[in-house]
């Protein structure tokens, strides 16, 4: 189950075939699994071998494509680095998984450079790209004109392949260890479940720094599906790539989906080779779904439920579940069935199993689930118990295995000795149609202990206040579930790397308000 074996299984079968498109540039798989080995040969050079880390801090690439089998060719660990975070964020993960060699793109080569001196594990910053390197960096591309293939290092299923930096929108980041086995396991599930069809041309918008987008280096390759890259997320360049190279499978976030379909320009292009999206990584509308399913009947929707920590997927919802009836838009409330592989359980607070129907902690286990933590085993112990990954979501399993997340545990707001569940208010929210996007979290109250607030971004050309918006609520859920107050935001919310709302910063930002009031 070692991940190298998934690239030369695809350069054995279909060596010629068309592995990788990046940069109007087409390399088959024989060109890869060779440029994978002498990239570990490269490595090998400078001293990295097993266990050792890598780090990369670089927009997509090919030489990042590469790297997801040739670090762990020679048993050590990539760390793909997420290229939002800030210099001091970065050198805090830097610091943590202490890597020997660091490789950087030209659009983060002036950042690499101060990180490299930050941190007295980097032996060697290797210039990623195409051109001359900077001062004090290698060139990896003139490095492999001359290098060796390396062997293959012993390493073991159950060995750490990958280091993923949570995106820390409950706290500091920690690194998730991801092994061979979890993460091929889990590639072969998305596989299947996904319905990724052998040969699909297959398109890479997502950053590769995101552990839904890394799944899809394993699944493209283990159905040698021909793969464009591309190197940021680009609408324009989204619909080219779709209709030149006639591409059939897309992952997705629904704010993707969002932007498509609200784009001036989206009947310009023809899309009509789409057959099967897959989203995840943030909760959809009903209203998202609805607009995506009338617009592109001919394509297959699955939502992918899951987490870093579970490399990533746990349950996926699917195509035959998205439907405009009565049952499917029941169900599109749901995140699907759990995979084959995972066992999921909803738990009270004292850690028994709730009967089904009943609310409480997601905990999974399976051979998906991560290792644990880097350097943090009181975290790890806090999360995996008896073989039980505690994941920190609240939600229920209804009759026909169906699972529904209502919330993360800790987002959830007691008020007055009430639980309200921070999505639930959002959702009736996101009915209003002056509401863009919001978030809802719980303040300090004198009273009640907390209180149920709202950020709301307005829809362009919107005019809405704080007492519709709350009466519009009233009309929908419990009083006590309602805001009591709506802060109206006209700068973007703040995004994780998974673009997901980081509520810990809203109330950072509501605290640091009052505070100076």
């Amino acid at each position: 189950m070692r991940i190298p074996e998934i690239l030369k299984r695809a350069a054995h079968l279909e060596g010629d075939d068309p592995a990788v498109t990046f940069d109007n540039v087409t390399y088959s798989w024989s060109d890869i699994e060779d440029r994978a080995a002498r990239t570990a040969g490269v490595l090998a050079e400078m001293g990295v071998g097993p266990g050792d880390r890598v780090a990369i801090l670089a927009l997509n690439s090919l030489d990042q494509y590469t790297l997801f089998f040739a670090v762990p060719w020679i048993g050590a660990i990539l760390i793909p680095l997420n290229w939002r975070l800030s210099e001091a964020e970065q050198v805090a993960v830097l610091e943590d998984c202490a890597p020997r060699v660091l490789l950087a793109d030209g659009p983060n080569a002036g950042l690499a450079a101060k990180l490299a001196a930050e941190c007295a594990s980097i032996e060697a910053l290797v210039h990623a790209d195409a051109g001359d390197p900077p001062d004090g960096a290698a060139s990896l591309h003139a490095a492999l004109t001359s290098a060796g293939r390396a062997g293959e290092a012993g390493a073991g299923d159950d060995d750490v392949a990958y280091l993923f930096y949570t995106s820390g929108t409950t706290g500091k980041p920690k690194g998730v260890m991801l092994t061979h086995k979890n993460f091929y396991v889990n590639s072969l599930g998305g596989l299947l479940s996904y319905n990724l069809r052998v040969k699909a041309p297959t398109l890479m918008p997502g950053p590769l720094f995101h552990v839904a987008t890394a799944m899809r280096v394993f699944t493209a390759a283990m159905s040698c599906a021909h793969t464009v890259i591309m190197r940021k997320f680009d609408l324009e360049e989204l619909f080219r790539n779709i209709e030149t190279h006639e591409i059939q499978n897309l992952s997705l976030v629904p704010t993707m989906i969002d932007m498509m379909l609200r784009h001036p320009r989206l009947h310009e292009f023809d899309l009509s080779s789409m057959r099967r999206i897959g989203y995840g990584a943030a909760p959809s509308t009903p209203e998202l779904q609805e607009r995506a399913l009338t617009a592109w009947p001919e394509v297959e929707f699955r939502h992918g439920y899951g987490m870093t920590e579970a490399a990533p997927l746990i349950a996926i919802l699917d195509a035959e579940d998205h439907t405009l009836t009565d049952q499917g838009r029941r169900r599109m409330r749901s995140v699907g069935r759990p995979l084959a592989y995972v066992d999921v359980s909803i738990r009270d607070p004292k850690g028994d199993e709730v009967p089904r129907g009943g609310s409480g902690e997601i905990v999974v286990r399976g051979p998906n689930v991560m290792k644990g933590y880097w350097n943090k085993p009181e975290e790890t112990a806090a999360v995996l118990k008896d073989g039980w990954y505690h994941t920190g979501d609240a939600g229920y399993m209804d009759e026909d295995g169906y699972l529904f997340v209502i919330d993360r545990v800790k987002d959830m707001i007691i008020t007055g000795g009430e639980n309200v569940y921070s999505t639930e208010v959002e959702s009736a929210l996101q009915e209003h149609p002056g509401v863009a996007q919001c978030a809802v979290i719980g303040i300090p109250h004198t009273s009640w202990g907390e209180a149920v607030h709202a950020v709301v971004v307005p829809a362009e050309g919107a005019q809405v206040n704080e007492v519709e918006l709350i009466a519009h609520c009233r009309q929908r859920i419990a009083h006590y579930k309602c805001p009591s107050s709506v802060e109206m935001r006209t700068e973007p919310m703040p995004l994780s790397g998974a673009n997901k709302i980081m509520k810990n910063k809203l109330r950072d930002q509501y605290l640091a308000a009052r505070a100076g009031e």
